[in-house]
């Protein structure tokens, strides 16, 4: 009888193990199945939204990789004061900005912005908010677009209709 309990743990252990195995492994298809997905082609760039819901749009400020999340309730850019520091931009001048959190202090900060498939801003004005996820993809880049979401996905399309072309 003493020797059926290390064996039937043995067991246990082994199938245990083994649905951990499965269990992050079927987790880590899921998030890949489910991440967003960001593609450009002719001049289109097509975003599909991500596991949190949202689309987001790779690119870089002052050359550091960014990852962007398309905000079009938010007027302008909006980047964590953390972010901004790390990058080494200093304020311009102190503002208050409406968030989904309430009103809060911000500084004004100027940055190289570029985003994949070809948009480009150089010294774009935008805020620092302190405890901000993520930087905000706001209306100053968008509203220079041609985009429409549709079935999951938000195509802009770089060459329809923008004078001047890209953010500038």
């Amino acid at each position: 009888m003493s020797d059926d309990f290390p064996r039937t743990l043995k067991f246990a252990t082994i199938w245990l193990v083994f649905g951990a195995i499965v269990f992050v492994g079927y987790q880590g298809y899921r998030h890949e199945a489910r991440k967003a997905t960001f593609t450009t082609t002719g001049g289109i760039v097509e975003i599909r939204k991500g596991d949190d819901g949202h689309y987001h749009w790779p690119g870089t400020l002052n050359g550091a990789s960014v990852d962007f999340l398309v905000d079009t309730g938010a007027s302008g850019v909006a980047i964590p004061s953390a972010l901004a520091e790390r990058l080494g931009l200093s304020g311009e001048e102190t503002v208050r900005s409406a968030t989904a959190g309430g009103w809060v202090t911000g500084r004004v900060v100027r940055a190289d912005l570029a985003l994949e498939g070809g948009v480009r801003a150089e010294r774009l004005r935008m805020v620092a908010l302190p405890n901000l996820d993520g930087p905000l993809l706001g209306m100053d880049v968008l509203g220079r677009l041609h985009w429409q979401q549709r079935d999951g996905a938000l195509r802009i399309d770089l060459g329809a209709g923008n004078p001047g072309g890209p953010a500038s």
